[in-house]
């Protein structure tokens, strides 16, 4: 089909976009209790890794907290750490890593087609598999991360098999499947390779898939990690964060579109991944050298237990009615039954799960059992999913709009006249329109919009986090509505007897730079939402939902373009998106994308303006809690 093929020569700009699909956020930092206490830490049984903490008064701000954390036998030592020197570690691998990985994606499926001989469809099916992978192993990471590793030890394990599947692809092509030297460039064809060197490319990418999917859930929940949410500039500083994340992001796929695809394209495929392999490497030792500055969070167990808990007890005590917030069962003090996050407070939203958390007279006479009684925050944590999956779900039209840059958009950009005097332009290359006016509109965003939509409102933010994925909803229209403006100009503008229009390829600028406001909308406004209103002990599963919403995306892209086709491709019809576009419509299929995300904000705000935030207990609310208490909650939190 038209779309498989347009698939085939716009994937590699999929791949591009594939990182910010596993953008978002951040676990609050472990130690706000300690704002204004000083923790010192005595190891005094080095042999079996017991650590002992004495808690004194306020001191100075000045003064250096000299705690230290034995755990695992690693001293972790907890001097002046966090912050935006050991966060902007944490960009600047970001950068890095994408560059690395868009260094093999974004010109993967060429590399199919011209070095292992594959054909279009077939490679396009493979690239999307590739990509596939590459959500899976995000919800991986983010399980591991939140349930058994935590955030460092997950990041470090998976950009090392990054790493080794970089090395690995540039030892195989350079040694099995670039033969002769310099083929794969469109002109010289390369030998067939052998069943060895095609098995270990396979190897090569998907382990590449695996480190760098399972990689991106928690390398921003990790650096938003590094600001302490009791201390208002460092709250501000951490919503910053964010955006100058997703910058990162996207130097590193300007830079990896433009330099590196040069190289590929002209046939030094083993140099490019070379320059791929040395710029994940440079990521990964940066990545350490703040090891010992790291705010570290310890991981909350599995979550899916405690959910189900929820879920079975509430269905146990069916016919029971649910008990007033007051009367639900909770731990006493500041100590919450999931360990090493804090306590959620009653909400009013699905009231028949506070059965779970009901405390009938079985419970008493009979020692507590978490699959029939379960406390308030317990209960709460799976409400906050149920709240959260409302609004996830209006944002997969949004990504059917955002996948069309790397399917239709080429297509569309294929068929128009793509020459700068003597030098031809790939369509494909219009991305960097996209990357550009992420860059530039993240730059207006924090400068200009934040500080004025602030004056205006009163919030510090600027704009909530809903806020602004709704602004994101509505100028992804506006770009599906400029592709279908183009579209017709385009078909007005067909030479007879001629593939392409005589339309500049340069009136697409628009719709890419329209896309591109968006996403700062959009995913950033995501990467916070999930980052604030995802419980403690889930934080990294929030941040692969955004990935999740990207993958549905597609899904739903390719149902609606085989659904349009059979329904206008009748009889002698062409249809609206023929093999010869000249002869089609596709204008009308931008439309029907624009109507959709017109319906979809308008139920978006009816999700938004019932959706009602976490409310988590703070250090206020437990100032009557006894020292002792204190004690036990920081080395559990520890």
């Amino acid at each position: 089909s038209v779309y498989v093929h347009a698939h085939a020569r716009g994937v590699h700009v999929l791949s591009t976009k594939v990182s910010c699909y596993s953008l978002k956020f951040a676990l609050h930092s472990v130690l706000i209790f300690l704002s204004h206490t000083e923790l010192q830490a005595r190891e005094d049984n080095a042999g079996n890794g017991e650590v002992r903490f004495h808690v004194k008064g306020s001191h100075d701000n000045n003064e250096e907290n000299t705690s230290s954390i034995k755990h695992e036998g690693i001293l972790i030592k907890k001097a002046s750490i966090g912050g935006w020197k050991w966060a902007s570690l944490l960009l600047a691998n970001q950068g890095l890593a994408t560059l690395a990985f868009f260094g093999v994606g974004v010109n993967l499926v060429l590399f199919l087609t011209r070095v292992l001989d594959q054909g279009n469809a077939s490679a396009a099916n493979n690239v999307s598999k590739w990509t596939g992978t590459v959500y899976l192993c995000s919800l991986i990471g983010a399980f591991l991360s939140d349930s058994y590793w935590g955030r460092y030890l997950t990041c470090t394990i998976f950009q090392l098999i990054f790493v080794l599947g970089l090395v690995l692809l540039s030892v195989t092509s350079g040694v099995f499947l670039i033969t002769p030297d310099g083929c794969g460039d469109g002109k010289l064809p390369c030998m067939p390779a052998s069943p060895i060197g095609v098995a270990i490319f396979y190897l090569s990418i998907y382990l590449i898939a695996f480190g760098y999917g399972g990689h991106q859930p928690t390398i921003a929940t990790l650096g938003a990690d590094q600001f302490d949410e009791a201390n208002p500039k460092e709250k501000h500083s951490k919503a910053a964060f964010f955006c100058y994340f997703y910058f990162a992001l996207n130097v590193g796929s300007l830079f990896s579109n433009t330099i590196l695809v040069y190289y590929e394209d002209s046939g030094k495929w083993t140099l490019g991944f070379l320059l791929s392999t040395g710029s994940a490497i440079v990521a990964l030792v940066l990545f350490l050298a703040g090891t010992k500055k790291y705010r570290h969070v310890k991981p909350c167990g599995n979550p899916l237990p405690r959910i189900a808990q929820v879920f079975v007890a509430t269905v146990r005590k069916w016919d029971v009615a649910p008990a007033k917030g007051g009367d639900l069962y909770e731990l006493e003090g500041s100590e919450s039954a999931i360990k090493g996050t804090r306590k959620i407070r009653h909400s009013n939203d699905f009231i028949c799960l506070d059965k779970a958390a009901t405390i009938v007279e079985s419970d008493l006479s009979s020692p507590k059992n978490p699959w029939r009684l379960c406390t308030v925050s317990q209960v709460e944590e799976a409400k906050c999913v149920l709240k959260m999956i409302p609004v996830w779900l209006c944002t997969i039209i949004y990504s059917v709009v955002f996948t069309q840059m790397a399917s239709l958009f080429v297509e569309q950009g294929d068929v128009m006249n793509s020459m700068i005097g003597r030098f031809h332009l790939p369509a494909a290359s219009m991305s960097a329109f996209d990357i550009c006016s992420v860059l530039i509109c993240t730059g207006l965003y924090r400068q200009i919009l934040v500080p004025l939509a602030g004056r205006l409102s009163g919030n510090l933010k600027g704009l909530t986090e809903l806020q602004r994925m709704g602004i994101g909803l509505v100028i992804g229209m506006l770009a599906m509505l400029a592709a279908g403006t183009t579209e017709i100009a385009r078909l007005r503008h067909v030479l007879p007897g001629e593939k392409s229009s005589s339309l500049s390829i340069f009136w697409q600028v628009p719709q890419y730079m329209l896309v591109g406001a968006s996403e700062v909308f959009m995913y950033v406004g995501q990467l916070e939402f999930f980052s604030e209103q995802a419980p403690d002990g889930i934080k990294s599963f929030g941040s692969s939902l955004c990935m999740a919403s990207i993958s549905l995306g597609n899904y739903v892209s390719s149902m609606l373009v085989n659904m349009v086709t059979r329904i206008t491709a009748r009889g002698d019809k062409p249809g609206w998106i023929p093999e010869d576009l000249n002869t089609g419509h596709m204008d009308r299929f931008y439309f029907l994308i624009a109507a959709l995300t017109a319906f979809d904000f308008v139920i978006y705000l009816f999700c938004a303006n019932w959706y009602n935030s976490i409310n988590l207990e703070t250090e206020e609310d437990n100032k009557g809690v006894d020292k002792g208490h204190q004690e036990e909650e920081l080395l559990a939190r520890a």
